[in-house]
């Protein structure tokens, strides 16, 4: 692994480097004032936020704020504070609370049938009451509008009724045992009838009409606004708004938070800036929020693009976990050789079974079988999110390893893309490769398998034509798979289930349609005058229960 590190001197010479141009982008920022902008989102002002409203720092821009197509983590950190859902989770746990609904529902024997009771007294943004059939076409709407996230619902309801004014009952296709947690899903939150309508595509990506503690009164490429609401049924947020500022780099969001520009800095800093923040946190008064994380790091591998299967196992095998985890992340994160992360009894270590870490050796006996030679060697681009530095150091890592470990036999190209183009060309099939990351919908391993090799229609010869796999850039097919994923979601038996789980992930580390990489903290970085900031597992940061004092 010395084959990358930096020597002393080049170290210290990045370093000064770095500290050169911090130093004249602060000096920039001071001149500019406080409209002054970069790349088209905001930099790091001198000047305190506003006492009485929370300024919370991203990089991820979000795609749109539509509850029925939004599967992004920048999306479910905004609208789960503008929808409420039937259940939510307590505190910074994953254990779930009703919240929408008035009880943990009723299950039948067959386990096929869920009766909910509604809560009452609850008021749409726009005025619209709240009540069983607007939850009903909540449901219906996720479900039938075809956005990216609508297979988690799609392919277990069969039908939701309204069984009272205050009650609805749900009938699925097939039991699922977590399906309670799925209806903690930010996406599955009650919307107004009257501000949307079912239809296949039809989205409102720059609206949101909901029932939580906040309203949205702003969506720009820039920035997200949104105003405590009035009618609210529950406690009543204790600011009066958020400002939610999308930055063009991680770089600005940590000058805009160590200059006090934002209140609170989340998700998208990178390691060094998060080991700068905790020393400097005693001394300035930085709070210092620290979860394990549930999110995984990883590689898609295009599977019509990418054949045969050996150029995606040599891909598997050459990957050096431990030198990311160590160069880019500064031990700030474990390697992860299943999707499914450890903090699930589910989870086996296939890719380290099967492949180990930077098997050069490995690597080379596959490529060579697939046909590949120096004469003629692989080219592979892998794409990345243009505002994620993190990323863009792990391709350039990746890229240099290769180059040396297999002389030549794969050529890496990186390519740099704003995440709004990404994620809406995932689906298209125009990327080979590209690396991403998942963050949890429910607390359950289904979670971290349907959303991504499930498929409604394809063939092996064709691909995944319609489907979770399609959705997510994979275009994988396979009938066993498929099989398997069905299985695990009906099997009520937890020991059964597991073993499940287990044949799953072995026909992932065979024919890796991904390549887990990764597995890391959540931290968020708060101004002393903020409180009650906690990260829950699943959901994030709860901004509604934030306290800022004068």
């Amino acid at each position: 692994m010395k084959w990358f590190r930096l020597s002393h001197q080049q170290l210290q010479f990045v370093r000064f480097l770095g500290l050169c141009l911090c130093c004249c982008f602060l000096i920039i920022s001071c001149k500019g004032g406080n409209n002054t902008t970069t790349g088209g989102s905001p930099t790091a002002s001198t000047t305190s936020t506003s006492k009485d409203r929370i300024a919370v720092g991203f990089v991820e821009t979000p795609r749109t704020l539509d509850p029925a197509d939004g599967y992004e983590v920048a999306i479910s950190d905004i609208i789960t504070n503008l929808g409420d859902r039937l259940y939510t989770y307590v505190g910074d746990t994953d254990k779930l609370e009703p919240q929408l609904a008035t009880a943990l529902p009723k299950i039948s024997k067959d386990g096929l049938t869920y009766t909910i009771p509604l809560r009452q007294g609850v008021k749409f943004h726009d005025g619209e009451p709240f009540n069983a059939k607007a939850m009903v076409f909540s449901l219906e709407r996720f479900s039938k509008n075809g956005g990216k996230p609508s297979s988690l619902l799609s392919n277990i309801m069969d039908s939701v009724t309204a069984s009272g004014e205050y009650e609805i009952t749900i009938k699925l296709k097939q039991p699922f045992a977590p399906f309670p947690s799925l209806l903690a899903f930010p996406g599955l939150c009650a919307v107004s009838p009257k501000a949307y309508e079912i239809g296949q595509g039809k989205f409102k990506p720059n609206e949101f009409v909901g029932t939580g503690p906040y309203k949205l009164v702003s969506y720009s490429p820039n920035q997200v606004k949104v105003d405590a609401f009035g009618d609210y049924w529950g406690e009543k947020p204790p600011t009066k708004g958020i400002d939610f500022q999308f930055l063009s780099s991680a770089a600005n969001l940590y000058t805009s938070f160590a200059t006090g520009a934002v209140d609170l800095a989340y998700r998208d800093l990178d390691a060094e800036q998060i080991l700068s923040l905790q020393k400097d946190a005693p001394a300035k008064g930085f709070k210092v929020i620290e979860k394990s994380s549930s999110g995984i790091i990883y590689l898609v591998l295009n599977v019509k693009q990418i054949q045969p299967v050996e150029i995606r196992q040599a891909i598997a095998a050459i990957i050096d976990r431990p030198l990311i985890v160590d160069r880019v992340y500064r031990g700030l994160a474990t390697p992860a050789y299943s999707i499914v992360p450890t903090n699930f009894e589910t989870t086996k270590p296939v890719f380290k079974d099967a492949y180990g870490d930077g098997n050069a050796a490995k690597a080379k006996e596959l490529l060579t079988k697939a046909g590949i030679t120096k004469e003629k060697p692989f080219e592979l681009t892998i794409w990345y999110s243009s505002n994620s530095t993190q990323r863009q150091q792990i391709v350039t890592l990746l890229k240099e390893y290769i180059a040396q470990k297999l002389e030549g036999l794969i050529k890496i190209t990186p390519q740099a893309v704003d995440s709004t183009t990404l994620f809406a060309n995932i689906p298209k099939g125009i990327y080979p490769s590209y690396i991403s990351s998942w963050f949890p919908d429910f607390g359950d391993a289904d979670n971290y398998i349907s959303p991504f090799f499930t498929c409604d229609k394809g063939s092996v010869q064709n691909g995944c034509t319609e489907g979770a796999s399609q959705s997510q850039g994979f275009f994988y097919y396979s009938d066993k798979m498929n099989q398997l994923i069905k299985a695990q979601r009906q099997e009520q038996n937890p020991e059964a289930r597991q073993k499940i789980f287990a044949e799953i992930q072995d026909i992932v580390a065979q024919d890796v349609p991904l390549v887990p990489i990764l597995q890391r903290k959540d931290y968020a970085f708060s101004q002393k005058n903020l409180n009650n900031v906690e990260i829950n597992p699943v959901l994030g940061v709860s901004f509604p229960k934030i306290q800022k004092q004068p």
